[in-house]
């Protein structure tokens, strides 16, 4: 099984110069036919490797594989600004949703929005049946992962988790690894060591994004909107989520999640320092 020690060697070992699977099979001790398993899922799940065939169709094919440009993964003018935007803003009230959401095409998207004191009265249900349809990998940008505490009357989020991560489902999360939420982290952790499995891993990142991106092929996003306070406007806290079905914008959507989720600290070196703090 491909795991976080062996997809980092593999990654420096062609960060050097492109190599080709021999090289690689070499280099990690595994057959061609596994190492070309593991590239096919770091350049799926992380982005970070790409592979060219040349001569193929011959005896004498030869595949390489090399390290991919981080620097941009916008294809538009569009999608540019906005990718400037994520990664230049820490806090959700610094960016909308609205601003993706408004540019995917009709029949490819929907919006809710929902009238709740808190996030526990929202239509859970909607969302445990959007992370369900997951088969391979859940990316999440998260602010400290206090959805995972949600519950009314049957349904319960965490459960959902651990009967994902059950099943062989991997879990990626960006989010702030600090005191205050430091409980959440060692929560959802603790189901990689109770199935004996490296499927959940996370990361410390401030950023303005509140969205799970279900196996590449869909997104949800989520926005609150708090009353101003100000005469004819908005006068009562609403939720507002989005979903969007669209390869396009999906997949650009988990380009970004790779650009920051690779140049993040890993949440067990953060624990690690923050427990020294509060010894």
């Amino acid at each position: 099984m491909l795991d976080n020690k062996m997809t980092q060697e593999i990654e420096r070992f062609v960060s050097v110069e492109p190599r080709s699977i021999n090289e690689i099979s070499e280099h990690i001790q595994k057959n061609w036919r596994t190492v070309d398993r593991y590239l096919k899922e770091i350049e799926e799940e992380y982005g970070t490797i790409t592979t060219k065939t040349f001569r193929g169709g011959t005896r004498g094919a030869l595949k390489v594989a090399y390290k991919m440009n981080p620097e941009m993964a916008s294809s538009t003018k569009i999608q540019e600004e906005l990718e400037n935007e994520i990664m230049r803003q820490k806090r959700k009230d610094e960016f909308s949703a609205f601003d993706i959401f408004q540019h995917v095409p009709d029949k490819n998207k929907k919006a809710i929005v929902e009238d709740e004191i808190s996030e526990e009265g929202t239509n859970l249900r909607e969302l445990i049946e959007i992370l369900n349809s997951a088969k391979k990998e859940i990316k999440l940008f998260s602010g400290n992962l206090s959805w995972i505490n949600l519950k009314k009357g049957d349904i319960d989020l965490f459960k959902t988790l651990d009967g994902l991560v059950k099943k062989g489902v991997k879990f990626k999360a960006l989010c702030r690894v600090d005191l205050s939420g430091i409980e959440n982290i060692k929560k959802v952790l603790s189901l990689n060591y109770k199935y004996g499995k490296e499927l959940i891993e996370i990361r410390h990142r401030e950023h303005p994004m509140r969205a799970f991106i279900v196996d590449n092929n869909s997104v949800r996003l989520k926005e609150i909107r708090e009353p101003t306070g100000k005469i004819k406007e908005l006068d009562k806290k609403i939720f507002i989520f989005y979903t969007i079905k669209d390869k396009e914008w999906t997949e650009w959507l988990s380009k970004i999640f790779i650009k920051l989720f690779n140049t993040s600290v890993g949440a067990e070196k953060r624990l690690t320092e923050l427990g020294r703090i509060i010894k």
